[in-house]
């Protein structure tokens, strides 16, 4: 976790190596996982690569619980399951209506969770500059608040909610439209590629909105140290 978001942010404090690509020609690789990993326990020790990670638990945490309590508090309506292209008006239908309240969840859940991930982030990009403003969660949210107010603590928050929203409509409409008309019903493995239609769509539509992620993490460190 700390060191893809030391990436992230540009930290790259070990020289790149001299390699070969498949054609045998030299090239620079970047340092690996492990490398970066020794680094940090060098610098930090062991707990430098679990800055940040209590913020980030409470976070996934409180995600987690919101999602389920906006799910009892607005239960979604069960429709039958329709496979057939004589009925694909009924079945867009129902993916446009799962995937609208999966969005309101993600969005409500991740309104919820933003303040902590706003202070996982801080921590973890302090191992850049060895600053220890932000050295616990209670301490961190009263900084925050103090210096920022309350918007302080949803910084970021307009990408993430976008990524979420466009990863939801553009992966579930997809796996949709090729489960419908790509696959055909009288294929023997059709109820398998089905299956994992939904997962291959969601890393393809990763990739699109990684970039959102990004711009919400760079957005919530900027300017706090």
């Amino acid at each position: 976790l700390l060191m893809g978001f030391l990436l992230q942010v540009g930290h790259e404090p070990l020289p790149p190596t001299i390699g070969r690509n498949v054609l045998g020609r030299k090239v620079l690789y970047l340092p690996g996982f492990f490398t970066y990993a020794r680094h940090i326990m060098e610098v930090d020790g062991k707990r430098g690569l679990f800055r940040g990670l209590t913020p980030r638990l409470i976070s996934s945490t409180l995600s987690t619980i919101t999602r389920g309590s906006v799910k009892k508090a607005f239960p979604l309506e069960d429709m039958e399951h329709v496979s057939n292209k004589d009925d694909v008006k009924t079945s867009l239908r129902k993916v446009v209506k799962e995937t609208s309240h999966e969005m309101m969840m993600q969005c409500v859940s991740r309104v919820v969770s933003h303040p902590l991930h706003v202070i996982s982030m801080r921590c973890m990009v302090q191992f850049i500059g060895r600053e220890v403003k932000y050295s616990g969660v209670l301490s961190a949210i009263g900084r925050i608040f103090k210096e920022e107010g309350i918007l302080g603590f949803f910084v970021g928050l307009v990408p993430h909610i976008l990524g979420d929203v466009i990863f939801l409509w553009c992966c579930n409409l997809l796996a949709h439209f090729i489960n419908t008309y790509a696959v055909d019903d009288n294929f023997s493995q059709a109820s398998v590629i089905r299956s994992y239609t939904k997962f291959v769509m969601g890393i393809a539509v990763s990739m699109l909105t990684y970039p959102f992620l990004l711009v919400g993490d760079l957005m919530a460190v900027n300017n706090c140290g």
